[in-house]
């Protein structure tokens, strides 16, 4: 079978991270003491076992990993990771970091316990791929942590919302609106726990692969 590079969507995404990669943590860090306070903290409190971390960014969610055996992180972005590897390095916290797509997962089947992805599926291309993916590589029993910004429950929000993806999907490939619910749950998964927070704008996920 021939092989197939990257997607023109994917090679986006990669030229947007690496430019923004220096500035990411800046950017965030007001950002989740307010919309998404709480989130990394909610996440490193499910996850347990070998965990895998996709799209890991900056690296942000890393400190709050607790109760695991083995922590792998990945991400399309090698400034991004060069950016992890400090803040892992300077924490004294063992993780494997590497290059990877989060839609093909360089890892064999039911290979960790846990799968986390933290403000990614808005903008990785393909999401449902994705997800697949984090399915693929999690054990039978093994738990999926999501959390991200999606579509308001409030129309007012949901509207401008929309409006602002006229700009950010073409130019950096940021949904806005997207909900990742339905795809979790035609994935396969078994949702067992969900939150909907500020005006509906950010969602956090545990779901159990059957």
């Amino acid at each position: 079978m021939a092989m197939t590079g990257p997607s023109r969507e994917t090679l986006r995404q990669l030229r947007t991270w690496r430019r923004e990669a220096a500035r990411y943590d800046t950017v965030m860090a007001k950002t989740e003491r307010g919309m998404l306070a709480g989130t990394r903290e909610w996440l490193g409190a499910r996850a347990v076992g070998r965990v895998l971390e996709v799209a890991v960014g900056t690296g942000r969610t890393l400190p709050y990993y607790r109760d695991v055996a083995s922590l792998t992180a990945i991400d399309l972005t090698p400034e991004m990771l060069a950016v992890a590897r400090s803040r892992a390095e300077h924490a004294g916290i063992e993780v494997e970091l590497s290059e990877a797509d989060a839609e093909a997962l360089p890892f064999p089947d039911a290979r960790f316990d846990t799968v986390v992805c933290a403000l990614a599926l808005c903008s990785i291309p393909h999401p449902d791929a994705a997800v697949a993916e984090m399915r693929r590589v999690l054990v039978p029993g093994g738990t999926l942590l999501l959390a991200d910004h999606i579509g308001s429950t409030w129309p007012p929000v949901y509207a401008l919302q929309w409006l602002m993806e006229r700009w950010s999907v073409p130019v950096r490939g940021e949904h806005l609106t997207r909900r990742h619910l339905s795809r979790v749950e035609a994935t396969g998964f078994r949702v067992v726990e969900r939150e909907r927070l500020k005006a509906g704008m950010v969602e956090r996920i545990r779901a159990i692969r059957p």
